[in-house]
């Protein structure tokens, strides 16, 4: 497991309530489309990140992490493993208090990198399954 409990807790709790979720778009089809729903019910305010920089669940989207003007606290990834390491290198230039990579996306050196740092790191786990989890 790239994660432990403690850590999991510290990002969904208390690191902030801005996750930047690359890969999101409009495609209802998809996963992030999902998840970003749930992060919403849970209080969290999402920032599509992708090419077409749309507009989802009402939040302005941004084609880049460097696009977005403001400060994220977490950076929610879906896109897949061989293009994860470089969206965490982002996250961490852009000031992200955490990554998280999602069921499936994993790049180890990227997860050591990223610690190695000082910021958080999940990965190959879903806040939408970690969520409930923490109140049960």
């Amino acid at each position: 497991m790239y994660g432990d409990d403690a850590t999991i807790r510290r990002i969904l709790n208390e690191l902030g309530g801005t996750w930047a979720v690359v890969g999101l778009s409009t495609n209802q089809d998809r996963i992030a489309y999902r998840v970003a729903q749930v992060l919403q019910r849970y209080g969290k305010r999402i920032v599509p990140v992708h090419p077409k920089a749309e507009t989802v669940h009402g939040e302005q989207g941004y084609a880049s992490l460097a696009d977005i003007p403001f400060d994220v606290d977490v950076v929610d990834v879906f896109v897949n493993s061989e293009l994860a390491g470089a969206v965490a290198d982002e996250a961490v230039a852009k000031g992200a208090r955490a990554v998280w990579f999602q069921l499936g996306v994993v790049d180890e050196a990227a997860y050591e990198r990223t610690r190695a740092v000082g910021v958080d790191m999940v990965m190959d786990r879903c806040p939408a399954i970690e969520f409930p989890l923490l109140r049960a």
